[in-house]
């Protein structure tokens, strides 16, 4: 690839759980108006509009087609992907291939869900094999459970630590202007929700949200001339697993998708000390329990490590290394921008244009994930400059 990407534009909607008087398009435009002013370009200098979210949640499909009048995509070249959770990731990823090629030099990716007006777990629930494990791993939280047990008993993890997690979240999606829960809870209030299936209770799951996200890519030549502060899309690497027992990640030989997603991300970019050489991590955490876990499986810590790391107060957003100091997935799901929101929420940090719930330390490299179907990872790599 000939052109090195950059993140131009920023642009996203207030996040919340009900907006019957605003439609998709709606969204949309709001958030790729943020992102162009945020440019300072207009949609005429957008020579390709993506667009990405998961299709019939809000029960129609091919919504694009229908929003291109909105998005700006109307006239243009475009794509459209549906990927589960890891569509906002493939957006930003699909940008930056479209970038990177020298097909186009400025393009528009956008992700989007409006849950307030379709269900999503019938959708969901058909991703899991009918003869095997259907009717016990009915939406995602099942899986998400069950993965949970594992880490607890392997690890050590308690119910506390996970009470933690989230109320952690909450004081820093207090500090978000854009999330959706911003009600703040102590580790007590936690503990003391209503169970949905064990070990997850209603706190320690995400909510149902709806919003946009919308980013500007930009090749080298034209981000230095376009943006003060370029950040830089300097590696991203996606995994897929196939459905199976491999997607849970049980038993002595655990090897995740997010595993080999860590592995190759920090082999290539020579990173050792990934909380020393990362400043920040804005991860796809749709369950308490995945923020302690999956630092342990992205290999940013050692395993069993993770949940220690949240009861010595480490990945508080004034912590040694702040995770999804925006409030997260915990506090914000809209499926098809969600993933994407992780890494417009990373480059915020990296610009130092996080306002409230900007990181105490100076970024000048940070980690975006997405997370999505039978295990399927992205993780991006995002820096203040391409050195």
């Amino acid at each position: 690839m000939s052109n090195r990407v950059a993140i131009v534009g920023i642009g996203q909607t207030t996040h919340s759980g009900r907006r019957p008087y605003v439609n998709d398009g709606e969204l949309i435009y709001d958030a790729v108006t943020k992102a162009l002013a945020d440019a300072d370009l207009s949609i005429n200098d957008m020579e390709s509009v993506m667009a990405g979210n998961m299709d019939l949640f809000e029960g129609h499909a091919l919504n694009d087609a229908m929003l291109n009048l909105y998005s700006g995509a109307a006239g243009r070249p475009g794509f459209k992907m549906n990927t589960g959770g890891t569509v906002g990731t493939m957006m930003a990823i699909q940008g930056w291939y479209h970038v990177a090629s020298g097909l186009y030099d400025i393009v528009l990716v956008i992700g989007w869900e409006k849950h307030d007006e379709g269900l999503v777990t019938p959708a969901i629930s058909t991703i899991t094999d009918p003869a095997v494990d259907r009717h016990f791993l009915v939406g995602a939280i099942g899986g998400l459970a069950t993965v949970s047990v594992a880490y607890m008993q392997r690890s050590g993890c308690k119910l506390e630590h996970a009470a933690m997690v989230r109320a952690d979240a909450s004081h820093a999606a207090s500090r978000n202007p854009n999330a959706h829960m911003r009600e703040i809870y102590s580790v007590e209030d936690v503990m003391n929700a209503r169970m949905v299936m064990y070990p997850l209770n209603l706190l320690m799951c995400c909510p149902t949200s709806l919003g946009a996200t919308a980013l500007v890519l930009a090749s080298e030549s034209k981000a230095k001339k376009i943006c003060k502060k370029p950040v830089w899309m300097k590696d991203h690497v996606t995994v897929h697993v196939e459905y199976g027992g491999a997607q849970f990640g049980i038993g002595e030989k655990r090897w995740t998708s997010h595993m080999e997603a860590g592995a190759k991300l920090f082999k290539r970019n020579h990173i050792t000390k990934p909380m020393v050489e990362t400043q920040v991590f804005e991860m796809y955490d749709p369950f308490a329990f995945a923020i302690p876990m999956w630092l342990e499986d992205f290999l940013v810590c050692e395993p069993n490590e993770g949940w220690k790391l949240v009861e010595k107060g480490a990945l508080k957003l004034s912590g040694e290394y702040p995770v999804s100091p925006s409030g997260g997935v915990l506090c914000t799901n809209s499926i098809g921008d969600s993933a994407i929101l992780r890494v417009a929420e990373a480059a915020l940090q990296v610009r130092g244009d996080a306002g409230e719930h900007q990181v105490d330390r100076e970024v000048k490299q940070a980690l975006a994930s997405g997370f999505g179907g039978s295990y399927w990872s992205d993780l991006l790599l995002l820096s203040k400059t391409m050195d």
